[in-house]
C-alpha cells in the first residue's frame, strides 16, 4: 500500500515537473488551468507552463505587475488578478497576451490607467475594472478592443466618461458603472445619449446616480429629461446628437462596424450632420396627442350638430313646400266649383 502511494506521488511530481507547474500553485494540464489563488503571493509566479490558458491569481498580495510577468504564456485566455494590491499597471504589461478574452482586475488599488495597456488585447471580450480608484478612462481604451461585450466600472471615482472613449465598443452588451460620483452637467449629455443608444440596441446598463449638480443629485442619469439640458451650449448638444445619429446609421447600414468610426471622425471633423428632429419628451408627446384628440372631438361634434340641423331644416322646408303646393291646387276648385255642382244650375236657367 505504501509503495503504491509513493509510486502515485512520484508520477504526479514527474508530471508536474514535465508540465512546469509552480510548486505553490495547482495545475490541471487537461484544462490548461493554473490556480495560484489565495497563496499569499507577492509577485506573479515565474516559470508558468507555456500552455496555460487560464491563470487564477486572485486573493493574493501582488502589488506590481512586471513587463515580463506573462511573456511565457502567450496563449492565455483567462486572467484573474482580483483582490490584490495592484496600484499601477505598466503600459506593456499585457503586450504578449493577444489571445486574452477575460481580464479581471477588480478589488485592487488602481488609480491611473496608461493609454497603451489594453491596445494589444485584440481578442478581449470581458474587462472588469470595478472596485478601484480610477477617475479617468484613457481615450485609447477601445482602440483595439472592439470585440468587448462586457465592461465593469463599478465603485470607482469616475465623474464622467468622454463619449469618444465608448464609441469604439460597437459590440458592447453590458456596462456596469454603478457607485461612481457622476457629474450630470452639460458634458454628461454625450454620455447620456450614448447610453440610450446602447439600450435601444438591447444592451444592459445599471444605474448611474448623479452626485452633482445639486438639483440632479440622487437622480439616475438616464431618467433626467432632456429639458434640463436646454441651457447647455448648443454646440455640445448638436455635436452629441449628430455623433449618435451617425453611429446609429452606420449600425443599421453596415451591421458590425468596428472599423468605420475612425473614417467617420476624419470625414466629419469639421462639419457635423444635423440630427433628425426628435420629440422633446414623452410628456410633451402625450400632451400633444391628448390636445389633438380633444380638438378633433369638438370638430366632429360641431359637424354632427350641423348635419342634424341641416337635415331638420330640409325636412321642415320640404313639408312647407308640400303644404304650399296643396293650397295652390285647392284654391281654383274652391273659387269655380266642381262640374257636378254647375250642371243643375245651368239646366234651371235654360
Amino acid at each position: 500500500m505504501t509503495g503504491g502511494l509513493l509510486f502515485v506521488s512520484s508520477v504526479i511530481l514527474v508530471f508536474h515537473a514535465a508540465w512546469g507547474c509552480p510548486e505553490i500553485c495547482t495545475c490541471q494540464p487537461s484544462s490548461k488551468m493554473v490556480d495560484c489563488s489565495y497563496r499569499g503571493l507577492l509577485d506573479v509566479p515565474s516559470h508558468l507552463p507555456s500552455q496555460t490558458q487560464a491563470l487564477y491569481l486572485q486573493g493574493n498580495q501582488i502589488r506590481v505587475i512586471n513587463l515580463t510577468s506573462f511573456t511565457n504564456v502567450p496563449g492565455l485566455r483567462i486572467l484573474d488578478l482580483s483582490n490584490n494590491s495592484i496600484s499601477r499597471v505598466p503600459p506593456y504589461a499585457f503586450h504578449y497576451l493577444r489571445s486574452l478574452q477575460v481580464l479581471n482586475l477588480t478589488h485592487n488599488r488602481i488609480h491611473n490607467l496608461e493609454g497603451q495597456i489594453f491596445i494589444p488585447l485584440l481578442a478581449l471580450k470581458e474587462l472588469d475594472l470595478s472596485y478601484n480608484n480610477i477617475s479617468i478612462l484613457p481615450e485609447s481604451l477601445g482602440n483595439n478592443t472592439q470585440n468587448l461585450t462586457f465592461l465593469g466600472l463599478r465603485n470607482n471615482q469616475l465623474q464622467t466618461i468622454d463619449r469618444m472613449v465608448l464609441e469604439p465598443f460597437t459590440n458592447l452588451k453590458v456596462l456596469l458603472a454603478k457607485s461612481n460620483p457622476w457629474q450630470c452637467n452639460c458634458p454628461s449629455l454625450g454620455l447620456k445619449l450614448w447610453l440610450e443608444n446602447l439600450l435601444y440596441k438591447g444592451g444592459i446598463i445599471d444605474e448611474l446616480i448623479c452626485s452633482s449638480p445639486e438639483n440632479r443629485k440622487g437622480k439616475d442619469l438616464l431618467k433626467i429629461p432632456f429639458e434640463m439640458y436646454k441651457t447647455c451650449p448648443p454646440y455640445t448638444a448638436t455635436f452629441s446628437l449628430a455623433k449618435i445619429h451617425h453611429h446609429s446609421s452606420e449600425h443599421r447600414n453596415n451591421g458590425r462596424h468596428g472599423h468605420h468610426m475612425d473614417s467617420a471622425d476624419g470625414n466629419h471633423s469639421g462639419c457635423e450632420p444635423k440630427p433628425k428632429p426628435r420629440p422633446v419628451s414623452l410628456r410633451h408627446a402625450i400632451a400633444t396627442v391628448v390636445i389633438t384628440g380633444v380638438v378633433c372631438g369638438i370638430v366632429c361634434l360641431m359637424m354632427l350638430a350641423a348635419a342634424v340641423y341641416g337635415c331638420a331644416y330640409a325636412a321642415v322646408m320640404a313639408k312647407y313646400h308640400r303644404g304650399l303646393k296643396e293650397v295652390e291646387r285647392l284654391a281654383p276648385l274652391e273659387e269655380h266649383g266642381s262640374p257636378e255642382e254647375k250642371e243643375p244650375l245651368d239646366g234651371s236657367l235654360a
